[in-house]
């Protein structure tokens, strides 16, 4: 990689957006859900609210309607349509898009990180991978994104009436300071004023607010308009005492004190670190008289990336999803074993074999339990995943688990592709994406788990399911793979069991029970679920702060 990071400039026009930058006393305050629910807030009031993060660090990401590449001029290839460019944001920013009933663009999050090892990631600049870089050599790259960095919050601001800007990690980590793109580098930079957020929660924010006075320069202090404690419990009060303390010291005043809210866990992660916190659920027996639940085991490996995947499965009545520790065995109680994306295959790979999960895998499926595979998980299904150009790490080849007939080379441009398709083996809309680098050859590929058609035709209609047959003119796209026996089966698509009446029809297989091609609500609606998440912080924090004094703030 080298120091130019070429991208399209937006196009002159005025600047239309008040803004406003919300920073962090540490990670893990609460940053993203609190934007996330003032995007929906302000855009509840009518107003045109896009979120903006400069730097994102995950391996959580999703599929935008855009990006800063060129068109491709091949062809498109066989199946569902013609690919547009497509780019990628961290699963944070998508869920804020949603928060602002916007499209998700490249421009809310360009600069994405996607961690392949302790010391390096891949860096994606505007949905362009650039390459992967050391840490340290990302801290000397970091002033060359700026730019960029600054042309994509412009045009945010271009076409909103409120771009609300979310930090990284501490708003004052003075190592980074020099080099910094996402928290007072930017408000420096793009002249932001800002909020400072503190987790009352895990105790110690008057001391992490004064903390920050004292790291930050004059002119950083004199950006900051006010202070908001989050995670609160308790008596307002109580507190008051605290509000008046950090007042006197900083000259900033405590804007308001927002409410724990339990809704949070209806709502997707921003990444795999928060199941180190929350997803501690043990697979046990029912007790007598319980009814037996669908257990569905996942398997926690370092580089574990869109995890949110099984968040529709875990809101499922009646399922229960665990998290099978590195340690610990495939529990025996398990219907159903998953091996989940991965930002580093082979690594993820031989992970999943030195902890003896390979062993456990083809003991459950000998005794009648099925696996599933998406994306990375899928590739680690086969006999063997190859990365002769050293993408994802050392160059070098990895044996499989087996499972599959299919062999993955990873390598090539990485195939972004979002999804709105019609599953003829299920009669399901589907509303998903991929997102990978390798290619999957092999003979199970002919039995597909997915046969997958346009889910509207150009007169707009939804295509005739009755015959299981791809409408004349429509083109099928065999996607995935199944085991011979069916008990093992793999796809590269993700968000499957986000499409409700989908999720339905495998959780009955899964169970063993009839299944038909039905348009009948689901026990759980998930993307209903996840807005009606969204109104109700909104309503909160409505109530738990003067949305009219953080207007007037932003600028």
């Amino acid at each position: 990689m080298n120091d130019a990071v070429p991208f399209t400039p937006a196009p002159a026009a005025p600047r239309r957006a008040r803004r406003l930058m919300i920073q962090g006393t540490s990670s893990d305050v609460g940053k993203s859900l609190l934007v996330a629910g003032l995007c929906r807030a302000f855009a509840n009031r009518g107003l045109i609210v896009r979120p903006f993060k400069a730097q994102n660090m995950s391996n959580n990401a999703a599929v935008t309607v855009d990006a800063d590449v060129p068109e491709q001029g091949s062809a498109p290839a066989a199946g569902i349509s013609a690919e547009p460019v497509r780019g990628e944001i961290g699963r944070a920013q998508a869920l804020q898009a949603r928060a602002c009933r916007a499209s998700r663009s490249v421009h809310m999050n360009p600069v994405l990180l996607k961690p392949e090892s302790d010391v390096d990631c891949q860096v994606v600049l505007r949905g362009r991978v650039l390459g992967r870089a050391s840490a340290a050599a990302y801290q000397t790259l970091k002033p060359a994104l700026l730019t960029a960095v600054l042309d994509s919050l412009e045009r945010l601001s271009q076409e909103a009436d409120l771009v609300l800007i979310e930090g990284a990690g501490s708003g004052a980590e003075a190592y980074l300071r020099a080099q910094d793109i996402s928290n007072m580098g930017l408000a420096e930079a793009a002249d932001l004023p800002v909020l400072l957020v503190g987790d009352e929660s895990r105790g110690g924010v008057s001391a992490a607010v004064l903390g920050h006075r004292l790291l930050w320069s004059e002119s950083e202090r004199a950006r900051v308009g006010g202070v908001l404690v989050n995670k609160f419990r308790g008596d307002p009060a109580v507190f008051a005492p605290a509000a008046a303390a950090i007042n006197a010291a900083t000259g900033w005043p405590v804007l308001g004190l927002v409410r724990w809210f339990d809704g949070a866990a209806r709502l997707p992660q921003e990444d795999s670190l928060a199941l180190d916190l929350a997803a501690r659920a043990v697979a046990k027996p029912p007790r007598p008289g319980e009814a037996k639940p669908l257990t569905i085991a996942v398997l926690r490996t370092p580089r574990l990336a869109n995890a949110d995947d099984l968040d529709p499965l875990a809101a499922e009545p009646g399922v229960r999803v665990v998290w099978v520790q590195p340690g610990e065995p495939v529990p025996r109680v398990a219907d159903v074993v998953v091996l989940a994306g991965s930002k580093a295959t082979r690594a993820d790979l031989d992970f999943v074999r030195a902890q003896g999960w390979h062993h456990d895998l083809h003991a459950h499926v000998r005794q009648g339990g099925r696996v599933v595979g998406l994306c990375a998980g899928f590739q680690m299904l086969g006999r063997v995943v190859r990365d002769p150009a050293g993408v994802e790490g050392a160059p070098g080849e990895s044996a499989g688990l087996g499972l599959l007939e299919l062999e993955t080379t990873i390598g090539g441009d990485k195939r972004l592709l979002d999804l709105d398709a019609i599953d003829q083996v299920s009669g399901e809309r589907i509303s998903g994406y991929e997102m990978h680098m390798g290619r999957t050859q092999g003979a199970a590929l002919a039995r597909p788990w997915l046969r997958l058609v346009d889910a509207l035709g150009e007169d707009g209609e939804r295509p005739d399911l009755s015959t299981r047959i791809a409408p004349l003119g429509r083109c099928e796209r065999a996607e995935g793979a199944v085991s011979a026996g069916g008990r093992v089966m793999g796809s590269y698509v993700h968000g499957l069991f986000a499409a409700d009446g989908f999720r339905r029809h495998w959780l009955a297989q899964m169970r063993g029970e009839a299944v038909a091609v039905s348009d009948a609500a689901c026990a759980s609606a998930y993307a209903a679920r996840v807005d009606a998440a969204l109104d109700a912080f909104a309503a909160q924090l409505a109530e738990d702060l003067d949305l009219d004094a953080l207007w007037a703030l932003a600028r």
